[in-house]
């Protein structure tokens, strides 16, 4: 009983902890989560796979980078090699942050169209937070799934116009047609 206690009270403050982070994440840079979060609406296959190659590459270079430098003597030729290891490291952690941010804002949305702001990206945190806490399918599944699409929905969104990235329309309904009732 102890021990799910103190499961329960990690998962509590851990969750606060991380929707503070994506509060500060969205209020210091909004549109880039705003650019991040609408990649992930209108593109998330793109974003999915953007996300698995570029996570793929930079962690197989860091890791590359990272055996080398361990196999080395001299300490010089060493932090030659480890300096990109850490640089490609940090590039994901930045990019993974940004990303998630954009995904519990897009989760906070869709939970609650009718609310704004900071409440979307607590909503979103404690949501995506607590599934992804769930043994197996949240480990396994859900938490790569939204660290990816966010890494991918980052990386589309940093390299993409200010226009580029709108969110897909609504359905129409067979009776409104356009330019009928206008």
């Amino acid at each position: 009983m102890r021990d799910f206690f103190n499961v329960l009270v990690a998962l509590i403050l851990g969750s606060l902890g991380l929707s503070a982070f994506f509060v500060a994440l969205n209020t210091l840079f909004p549109r880039r989560i705003a650019k991040t979060r609408a990649a992930a609406d209108a593109m998330p296959g793109r974003s999915l796979g953007f996300g698995v190659i570029n996570f793929l590459f930079f962690g197989a270079i860091a890791f590359a980078l990272f055996g080398i430098s361990d196999q080395l003597n001299n300490d010089a030729l060493r932090v030659v090699f480890l300096f990109p290891a850490f640089v490609c490291v940090a590039l994901l952690g930045i990019g993974l942050s940004f990303g998630l941010a954009g995904v519990v804002q897009l989760v906070g949305q869709r939970l609650m169209p009718e609310q704004g702001g900071w409440r979307h990206t607590i909503m979103g945190t404690l949501v995506l937070g607590w599934a992804c806490a769930l043994p197996f399918v949240g480990w396994f599944g859900l938490l790569p799934y939204a660290g990816l699409l966010g890494l991918g929905a980052f990386i589309i969104g940093f390299f993409s116009r200010e226009g580029n990235l709108t969110p897909p329309l609504p359905a129409r309904s067979a009776k409104a047609q356009p330019g009928e009732g206008e």
